[in-house]
């Protein structure tokens, strides 16, 4: 593996602001890491993006698109790029949380029979969940303690997960058969929620020219589970200003229908709003996005630009915003447009 293409080992001082040279070899590594990936993904940079930015603030990505626009190849090029364990769920209706999580099995041994624990496909630090709403809710849950606490129990012992962990679900769209809705519960602990759309047709056509054809691609490993959590504590180092702050938290509770904060469309056309969970991906995200920038401290416009994936999975629309064919994204955007950036601290 070279070590110049981000084998970098990072210094974490904890309180200390982040200096220069960390934000470099941080957009130096995203950039590699990016480019490996899109030797394989044509098109979709926001996608590439949105699953970058999950990893490195270490949070977990859903992806919803119908099949065969590529989210399974991503994160399989994702894996391919990073030096880490990788491991692929495929959910389906008679999946069984102990076909995700692991269970104890009898061995014979010399001395007898004994109960040992085998590991399931959870137990890898990268985790691709493959069309994840097909399974049922119950196992569906076995994901839970594992994405929010980086462990798991069975049968009253407790086994840590190796970090990095990232998660990356896939999900067909709701409205087709054989699909069972995420329940918020799970939702919310996803980091963001990214849209994968069609390709356009210059897209297509390089799919075309690099799928037809005898050319194999194979990538390269441009970073390990080292310099992925160098860079996860680097991340939380940069300065985020009291008012830009202010900014996320007046975001977030002005998802909350009849609250103190709520615009007229959220009181029209949400049934609730986004948990603490959303205050913590903005911020978390907009580091992200102003290390990207080459900046140690996050600015107004880098917790807009994280507004929709963020947030689109933890609020809710009601009938009347069916009725009227808004989507979450719809209000979403117009708290954008009408929210103030900066009106200083609030009194309460």
């Amino acid at each position: 593996m070279d070590s110049s293409a981000g084998m970098l080992r990072l210094a974490y001082h904890p309180h200390m602001a982040i200096d220069q040279q960390s934000i470099t070899q941080f957009e130096a590594d995203y950039k590699r890491t990016k480019a490996q990936i899109q030797r394989m993904i044509v098109g979709h940079e926001a996608i590439i993006d949105g699953v970058l930015t999950c990893l490195f603030a270490g949070g977990h990505a859903l992806l919803e698109g119908v099949p065969g626009l590529g989210k399974t190849l991503l994160i399989r090029s994702l894996s391919e790029a990073l030096h880490l364990d990788f491991s692929r769920i495929q959910f389906t209706p008679d999946l069984m949380p102990a076909d995700v999580t692991g269970t104890t099995i009898v061995v014979e041994t010399d001395s007898g029979r004994e109960f040992k624990f085998r590991q399931g496909p959870i137990f890898a630090q990268i985790v691709l969940a493959d069309e994840i709403n097909r399974a049922t809710p119950k196992t569906q849950s076995a994901m839970l303690e594992a994405m929010q606490e980086r462990s798991v129990t069975v049968g009253g012992e407790t086994y840590k997960l190796e970090r990095p962990f990232f998660v990356m679900a896939t999900q067909n769209p709701i409205e087709q058969e054989g699909t069972y809705p995420l329940p918020e519960a799970q939702l919310d602990r996803f980091f963001f929620k990214l849209h994968v759309g069609y390709s356009t047709r210059e897209e297509l056509a390089e799919i075309l020219d690099r799928t037809t054809s005898d050319t194999q691609i194979e990538l390269e490993e441009v970073l390990d589970a080292e310099a992925i959590l160098a860079h996860q504590k680097c991340i939380r180092q940069v300065e985020v200003p009291a008012g830009v702050q202010d900014y996320a938290v007046r975001l977030v509770m002005s998802t909350h229908p009849g609250g103190k904060l709520a615009t007229p469309q959220v009181n029209s056309y949400f049934r609730f709003g986004a948990s603490p969970r959303a205050a913590q991906t903005l911020v978390l995200a907009a580091k992200v996005g102003a290390m990207l920038d080459g900046r140690g401290s996050v600015q107004h416009d880098d917790i807009k630009n994280v507004v929709l994936p963020a947030m689109r999975h933890r609020c809710l629309v009601n009938f009347e915003a069916e009725a009227e064919g808004l989507t979450t994204d719809d209000v979403l955007q117009n708290l954008i447009d009408t929210v103030p950036a900066d009106i200083g601290q609030l009194s309460s």
